[in-house]
């Protein structure tokens, strides 16, 4: 071989060491482009060659999106640029909801060695977590101790909430951790420029940027308190209006005229005094179903309850701290409060609704919101509205059902910051002070009774058996399609408890069910579990 073909080894280009190479990774609507742009304005003002580029998710408001930038000192020569992150090769991440923290280090964008890891601790619901009929919720305390691990350096706070405080957008908090990460070597008074030269929203933005840049300098990473003090409660559980509520809540609390208020007293007082286990429950469920329908429906509430709590004293419940009757009165505060047109004609007509939602908006004061509510109401909703005898009717009648089906099963846009949009609402959530008389409702209680009955029927003989039978409630929820998937399979998993009645582990047995019916949308793993169910008690019956 002709050594002088040899070609000497090149010496490494020392200028590549100075790429900056960032990627912002947001959902849709948060901002990310926004940021992006300011940090290639930020760059340039600051005599560096610069290039973004972005890859959108296929969803909603372009999903999940990457927004790579390089950035090199200007040398005069035209650099060239990646169009994407690498695996291994990120400076700086910036993410803008925790569980896209969690993404960038599963791609593999966050490493020890170099990339500093910014990202705002608060939540924004991924697809795959709503989606599950349980809780699908995603813990973000993992993803927090996962990027204390794999990043040089983690900075993380709730941006979300100070932009929220300041009146701009989550981009002016990411902006301002940037600055004060100190990862760029920028004066912090460009990016203030960069800011102003956008000339939208500057004074929030500004008031956001200087609150998260002085968090950030501070290195602040997030508590496990602040990572969950957001988190939707887990599936089951009562909503967030109706969470446990202080030792000293009481009548004082409540609004309305003086003899409601005493009524509602002596309400409280009755769940007040209720075993303690059970007294907690029991005045959460109680606010619920009276501000869900009125007083007297509070005290059928009531009522139940004492007379389930009898029944708990008899099978020796005070030995187990009253359980039966404390799980009672979770699950039948939430199938008596079940969704229906006049609840949600009641809850987008609610007086601090409009408020929320231009608080949300962060509209300036003096702008006008439209607020468009999209209904679909079917055949089935206007049935369930109808007087018993009349509704009943209606149903068995193929006919008139379809011409009902004609008439009402078609989408509607309502606007209720209008006059007309709003006092039809406003009339159909009138109609909940005829509620016991309808049709839904009489059903609803017809369900209630033959699912307590079924686990009172329990309780003598297997009390864990009857209290798992108690939480399959838990499966129904929402309306119209909704209600009808988890009515289903509330049906296949009181079905499969009733298949295992009598074994020592029929408890078991039963959480296994609906743990398998919370497990998918589809009811693929509950069907699985009954069919295991079938196998072992046909042929133990055979």
């Amino acid at each position: 071989m002709n050594d002088a073909a040899i070609l000497e080894p090149k010496a490494p280009d020392m200028r590549l060491d100075q790429v900056v190479k960032l990627a912002v990774m947001a959902v849709g609507g948060q901002g990310g482009g926004v940021l992006t742009n300011w940090i290639v304005d930020l760059a340039e003002r600051n005599g560096y060659a610069v290039q973004a580029t972005s890859v959108a998710g296929v969803a909603q408001r372009t999903g999940a999106t990457i927004y790579y930038v390089e950035m090199l000192p200007e040398s005069g020569r035209q650099p060239v640029f990646a169009l994407a992150p690498a695996e291994g090769d990120v400076d700086i991440l910036i993410a803008a909801e925790m569980m896209e923290a969690g993404r960038a280090i599963m791609r593999g964008f966050v490493t020890s060695d170099r990339t500093t890891l910014i990202a705002s601790s608060h939540r924004a619901l991924a697809v795959s977590e709503k989606i599950v009929p349980g809780s699908g919720l995603a813990d973000s305390s993992a993803v927090a101790k996962a990027a204390g691990e794999s990043a040089a350096r983690f900075i993380a706070f709730d941006m979300e909430e100070m932009a929220r405080e300041a009146g701009s957008v989550i981009s002016a908090s990411l902006f301002g951790a940037l600055a004060g990460s100190d990862a760029l070597p920028f004066e912090v008074e460009t990016y203030r420029e960069t800011i102003r030269a956008s000339g939208r929203g500057v004074e929030a933005s500004l008031a956001a940027f200087e609150i998260s840049r002085e968090a950030a300098a501070q290195g602040r990473t997030p508590t496990t308190v602040e990572l969950d003090k957001d988190a939707p409660a887990p599936g089951g559980t009562l909503p967030p209006a109706a969470t446990p509520v202080e030792e000293d809540a009481g009548p004082e609390r409540m609004a309305g005229p003086d003899g409601m208020l005493r009524e509602w007293a002596k309400l409280s007082d009755r769940a007040t005094a209720l075993p303690g286990p059970v007294a907690e429950m029991a005045r959460v469920g109680l606010r619920k179903l009276v501000d869900y329908q009125d007083l007297d429906y509070g005290r059928d509430y009531l009522d139940r309850l004492d007379a389930i709590l009898a029944r708990d004293r008899t099978a020796g419940g005070e030995a187990k701290a009253f359980e039966f009757t404390a799980t009672a009165a979770k699950y039948l505060a939430n199938a008596m409060a079940y969704d229906d047109i006049l609840r949600v004609a009641d809850l987008k007509t609610r007086r601090g609704r409009f408020a929320r939602i231009t608080d949300e908006m962060r509209a300036p004061e003096g702008t006008l919101v439209q607020v468009t509510e999209y209904l679909h109401p079917g055949s089935a909703e206007a049935i369930s509205v109808m007087p018993r005898r009349l509704g009943a009717w209606v149903e068995a009648r193929p006919n008139a059902l379809r011409r009902l089906d004609w008439l009402v099963n078609r989408g509607r846009r309502v606007r209720t910051d209008r006059l007309a949009g709003f006092t039809a609402l406003y009339l159909a959530a009138g109609l909940r002070r005829w509620r016991r008389s309808l049709l839904r409702h009489g059903r609803e209680m017809d369900h209630i009774d033959a699912w307590m009955t079924a686990a009172l029927g329990r309780i003598d003989s297997d009390y864990a058996h009857a209290v798992e039978t108690l939480k399959i409630r838990r499966l129904i929820k929402g309306y119209s399609d909704t209600h009808a998937r988890g009515l289903a399979k509330f049906d296949k998993a009181m079905s499969g408890a009733a298949l295992v009645e009598g074994r020592e582990d029929a408890a078991d047995w039963t959480a296994r069910l609906i743990a398998a019916a919370l497990k998918d949308p589809k009811g693929e793993a509950l069907e699985g579990a009954l069919q295991t169910i079938r196998s072992f008690t046909t042929a133990g019956s055979a």
